[in-house]
């Protein structure tokens, strides 16, 4: 099913399961909890059954959005190919808007995978609609024109939420 008008790009927004703070892992290394491995694939059945494709998903390089997408892409009929980007973790929205500036031209369906506060943050700023991002959850917006001018202007909200678990 898709959402998208027809010169409108999509980025969906997926912030990590529920991760362990139960260790003495450092913030990076930090795994999913049990819950979080029940969550990251109901996401990804989400996914699968709200997305028609993705093209490229842009992962934050900590352990539990790692574990995240790869639990949740488990469960698409065909994994897109993901970059561990740096610039993911920990991110402010300003720093979360130059990793949407700079998509590739060719991807019209980008999925991100990271942190709050920042993924609300990048979500109220490109929407204008302030929404909440529990672990797991997510958010599909409709980005007019090139990654590269992707704005507030720009960009709606079609559908977030969190799957059911």
């Amino acid at each position: 099913m898709s959402m998208r008008g027809k010169s409108e790009r999509t980025l969906i927004l997926l912030r990590h399961a529920k991760s362990d703070w139960s260790g003495r892992d450092a913030d990076i290394d930090r795994p999913l909890s049990k819950r979080g491995l029940h969550e990251a694939p109901q996401a990804g059945r989400w996914l699968a059954h709200g997305v028609a494709s993705i093209d490229l998903a842009v992962v934050s390089p900590a352990h539990r959005a790692r574990e995240t997408w790869e639990l949740a892409s488990a469960e698409l009929d065909s994994r897109p190919p993901a970059s561990i980007d740096d610039r993911m973790y920990a991110a402010s929205a300003s720093q979360l808007l130059g990793v949407v500036h700079t998509l590739p031209g060719d991807a019209e369906t980008v999925l991100l995978v990271g942190h709050n506060p920042g993924m609300e943050e990048l979500l109220s700023l490109l929407t204008g609609e302030p929404t909440a991002m529990p672990t797991s959850a997510i958010a599909v917006i409709g980005v007019q024109g090139a990654w590269s001018t992707a704005g507030k202007s720009t960009a709606r909200l079609l559908a977030s939420g969190k799957p059911p678990t």
